[in-house]
């Protein structure tokens, strides 16, 4: 039983990442703009998470840096893919290039340095006697909560209100959003750049709690996986959940095999995530070969406004 409840712990720890990166994701490919950035604009907000805390010890300071280098990637990618129509794919591939330079760059200084971070934590003393649950979810952080929350605000924000409408429909028929009065220039921008910040929060997790001590190319991935995952999640917020902590599990799992000591080389064993996101793929596109596709119709399709009719 404790085995199994230390296993989701860490499940739902590593998957948290992974969550903020998938719904910011959802948020850029739902506006119709593939943002292949994740990778890089993670490492952008984990670097200067690093760094700023380390200058001021103030989280709440540290998230609005991180924050904002992330939205400012985001503004880059949205400009390139919505005021100058450039390629979506090679914008993103070179905001992931920028990203890991920039970060390499900056992080020289401060690589394997300790931060001395607490994050608080979120006491539910009236489940600590439910087995397994207790263990599992009387002592997580605050941020593990927060992207929970925030799963089921994006989940109600675009399947219940009318600024989700919008957003569907601009990812779905831009011209005809446009005649109706929607502005997509301004849907897509906000949401770009809302996204992006989502995946700066995704690296500022990733150092603050996940792994406190800037290493370069820290993300080792998990950017090109959770781009993945918003396939497998079906751009929607509460399925994320579920495919943020299944591959979050792998992770932490190949940590605990390693604990038997059973003469699998650990390499093997860190791959498992990765070889799960292509056979996930697999039977995604297998099994959904002959339904009508769900991804947003205008997905990486630039808007011309003078050809909407």
């Amino acid at each position: 039983m404790d085995s199994i409840a230390l296993v989701a712990a860490a499940a739902i720890s590593g998957g948290t990442p992974l969550l903020f990166a998938i719904l910011g994701g959802i948020l850029n490919e739902k506006a119709g703009i593939i943002n292949l950035g994740t990778e890089g604009i993670m490492l952008v907000g984990a670097v200067m998470s690093c760094i700023v805390f380390l200058k001021t010890e103030n989280l709440a300071l540290t998230l609005l840096v991180s924050l904002l280098a992330a939205g400012g990637l985001g503004l880059i990618h949205a400009f390139l893919t919505i005021t100058l129509r450039a390629n979506q794919i090679v914008s993103g591939l070179a905001i992931t290039l920028f990203g890991t330079g920039l970060s390499a760059y900056l992080g020289r200084s401060i690589a394997g340095v300790a931060l001395p971070v607490t994050i608080p934590k979120l006491e539910l003393g009236f489940l600590e006697n439910v087995p397994i649950i207790g263990t599992v979810f009387s002592n997580l952080d605050v941020f593990i909560w927060i992207s929970i929350v925030l799963a089921v605000f994006l989940y109600l924000y675009m399947y219940k209100t009318s600024w989700g409408l919008h957003l569907k429909a601009v990812g779905d028929n831009p011209s005809t959003s446009d005649v109706m009065g929607i502005s997509v220039l301004k849907v897509r921008y906000l949401h770009v750049i809302a996204g992006s910040m989502l995946m700066g929060m995704a690296g500022y997790y990733l150092i603050m709690v996940y792994s406190p001590n800037w290493i370069e190319g820290m993300t080792s991935g998990r950017g090109w996986i959770a781009i993945a995952l918003i396939i497998f999640a079906r751009w929607n917020p509460l399925y994320a959940l579920l495919c943020a902590y299944f591959f979050g599990g792998l992770d932490a799992l190949g940590f605990r095999i390693q604990l038997f000591e059973l003469g699998i080389p650990s390499y093997f064993l860190k791959m498992i995530p990765y070889i799960a996101t292509i056979v996930v793929l697999m039977f995604v596109g297998w099994k959904n070969r002959n339904k009508p596709s769900i991804e947003p119709q205008s997905l990486g399709v630039p808007y011309f406004r003078e050809q909407r009719f």
